[in-house]
Order: structure tokens, then C-alpha cells, then sequence
């Protein structure tokens, strides 16, 4: 596994749109995004395409394919921030050359939703570490959240402990501040008193892992022949899936052989979710996992609802739990 260099003040971020663009209503949240990046130190850079949307993207796949390999081939650029995900990053995957990509220096890549389209495949293709963590737009509000700030901090050290939040939930109605009005309980899906698990972190937004699923995209088979002998830490969230949604996902993936060598799973907290008539998701949850002999935690701070931990998908976690409290140590060597 490759890990791109420390993260450090002064560092450039690039910001691409590789999947939607962010329209003109929302330019002062974008504005808000860079001034709270360049008040912690850091330089930003911004594509062509960031401000622009038609039909569901920024712009055209070609054209969103050659500004995120400007970013990736500019050697002053440490870390690719898009500002959100959106809906057809796919149409640029075929657009990009990962065998090249593979023999260039790593960068930093970080976003979910969407960017998983993107991240998990950079990851399984090409042996470099990716994050599935905040977006840029995360960081336009008016108070930046600690848990989002910390995705400087994990890409500046090699090992660090993420807990889990006191409270969460999704944004006010004007978007200004994440609510937080949920208590945070990270729950074990069969009744552990108490879980600890290690392996290699893998995982994104299930929405888009299962379109991808299957393509030349995603060799999981090659890769876990490769990091076997870690065994993986899945991390799996969800958002605009139901129930039944997430159970026919699931057991795709089961199917296809994604957890033969999982340690463990964490599965996030799901945003715009609905029960599937008297089928919940714990219902889901329980039929996917039956049978694996694998600890299973849900409502973990991973996704769609804020606050979010940084995922580095490459890095070996160890995943600590007991009676709702939970923490995530994550460790890397460059």
C-alpha cells in the first residue's frame, strides 16, 4: 500500500469537480469552504469546472477526467478535495488511465458519497491509500466542525484515535450548522458486551459501490489476495437507500465474496433512510451478516450524516467498542 507524504501547513489543496459542480446559490458556501481551509494554513486551487452544473455533473466526463489529472499530475498539490459527490462520477472512471496513475507519486484523496466512485477504485487499482471522509463543502459552514478539521490532523501523523461524537443528526433547515441533536450509540448488531477487531480499512457509500460492483473498476479479488493476511475492516454507509435497498446490496456483495476476509464491519449511520413496509434495517443487517461469525457495528459516525470519522481506506485500523462508546485507531508508514 502506497501512502502519499504528511499533510502540513502551507500544503496546496486542489479542488475538482469530478462529480456535480456547486451552482451560484451556494458560491458563498464554496467561498466560506476555501477561507476556512486558508484560516488553518493551507493554499487552495480550484479547477474550472467547480462552479459550474448542467444535467446532474459539473461538466462534461472528458473534461472533469483531464482537470482531476491536472491536479493529480501537479506535483505542488498535496491533497484533491472535491467540493461534494453527486450522481454520474462513473461516466469519467473509464476516461482515466489507472495503470498510469499507479506509477505516479500518491496524493491524497479524500470525499464520500459520490467520491467513492473515484476513491475506492484508486485504492484497489493502484495499491494508494484514499479517504473516505468530509467533503469541502462540509467545511462552508459558519463554525467548522472539530471532526472535520481533524482530517488535516489524521493526513499529518501516521497513527492517530478517532472517538466516536456525543451527538449527531443531519443540518439545520437553512444549512447553516449540522443539528446534532441525535445522542451518538455506535451498536453491536448480535449483542456484544464488547468488541476489538483489526484489519485493513476498506469500504465507501453503498449507493454507488454496488453500481460499480462487478466492473473492471473493482478487482476485490486481486486485492484481497494481496492484503489477506491483514484481514479488512469494512466501513459501509448509505444514503437514499431503504431497507430493502441495503439488503439486496448486501447480499451482492456477500455474494461476490467482499467479506470472506473481514475482521470486522462498521456501518454508518444511514441518511434518507426508510423502512421497507415492517422490514427494518436492522432486519437488513441481521439476514446479511447471519452466519459470518464477524462483529457487525451500526449507527457508527461514517457518511451521509454529520458528524463523520476520516476513513483511510489502506491504513490497519482497530476498531474499540463496549455498551455504546466506540474508537477507531488508524496507522499508516510512509
Amino acid at each position: 500500500m502506497k501512502y502519499p507524504p504528511y499533510f502540513q501547513k502551507g500544503d496546496i489543496v486542489g479542488i475538482c469537480a469530478p462529480s456535480s459542480g456547486v451552482p451560484e446559490n451556494l458560491h458563498p458556501r464554496l467561498e466560506s469552504a476555501i477561507a476556512s481551509l486558508e484560516n488553518l494554513g493551507y493554499t487552495c486551487i480550484e479547477t474550472e469546472s467547480v462552479r459550474k452544473t448542467s444535467k446532474c455533473v459539473s461538466i462534461d466526463s472528458a473534461q472533469r477526467a483531464k482537470e482531476f489529472m491536472e491536479l493529480y499530475e501537479n506535483h505542488t498539490v498535496k491533497l484533491i478535495l472535491p467540493p461534494w459527490g453527486g450522481e454520474f462520477l462513473m461516466d469519467m472512471l473509464p476516461l482515466l488511465d489507472f495503470e498510469y496513475i499507479k506509477n505516479l507519486p500518491p496524493k491524497w484523496i479524500c470525499g464520500y458519497s459520490d467520491i467513492t466512485t473515484l476513491t475506492f477504485p484508486l485504492t484497489l487499482l493502484c495499491d494508494v491509500a484514499t479517504v473516505h471522509g468530509s467533503n469541502l463543502m462540509n467545511m462552508g459552514l459558519p463554525e467548522l466542525h472539530q471532526m472535520d478539521a481533524f482530517l488535516f490532523e489524521a493526513l499529518g501523523k501516521s497513527e492517530f484515535v478517532q472517538q466516536n461524537s456525543k451527538c449527531s443528526g443531519g443540518y439545520l433547515e437553512d444549512f447553516s450548522a449540522y443539528a446534532l441533536n441525535e445522542k451518538t450509540e455506535w451498536k453491536s448488531l448480535f449483542g456484544q458486551n464488547k468488541i476489538q477487531c483489526s484489519g485493513r480499512m476498506i469500504g465507501g457509500c453503498m449507493d454507488v459501490l454496488c453500481k460499480i460492483l462487478g466492473t473492471r473498476f473493482v478487482p476485490l479479488d486481486a486485492f484481497q489476495q494481496r492484503y489477506r493476511d491483514d484481514g479488512f475492516i469494512w466501513t459501509l454507509e448509505s444514503c437514499e437507500m431503504s431497507a430493502a435497498d441495503i439488503y439486496r446490496t448486501l447480499g451482492q456483495m456477500r455474494e461476490c465474496g467482499w467479506f470472506r476476509y473481514a475482521n470486522g464491519i462498521l456501518i454508518g449511520r444511514p441518511d434518507e433512510y426508510r423502512d421497507t413496509k415492517d422490514f427494518s434495517l436492522v432486519d437488513a443487517l441481521e439476514r446479511s451478516f447471519a452466519g459470518l461469525d464477524i462483529p457487525v457495528i451500526y449507527d457508527a459516525d461514517i457518511g451521509h450524516r454529520p458528524p463523520q470519522m476520516q476513513i483511510i481506506n489502506g491504513s490497519i485500523g482497530t476498531v474499540v467498542w463496549e455498551n455504546g462508546a466506540g474508537s477507531l485507531m488508524q496507522t499508516y508508514e510512509i
